[in-house]
């Protein structure tokens, strides 16, 4: 799912909404140990555009 993700998030960068939609469904396609490997590809293809959403997509959830 690593390569699909890689595939993808380009194709729809051209919107924020849609590059947030498709970064979260990635994030819950991409294995365990892809995890990492996704996460620094997202941030050193995606910071320049998008720091807030990668931020809060790679956020763990506090749950009180």
């Amino acid at each position: 799912m690593l390569e699909y993700a890689k595939v993808i998030l380009p194709k729809v960068s051209f919107s924020r909404e849609l590059f947030r939609k498709e970064l979260t469904k990635c994030i819950n396609w991409v294995g365990v140990s892809e995890f990492d490997h996704f996460k620094s590809w997202c941030y050193d293809n995606f910071m320049d555009m998008y720091p807030d959403i990668l931020t809060e997509a790679f956020t763990p959830e506090v749950v009180a």
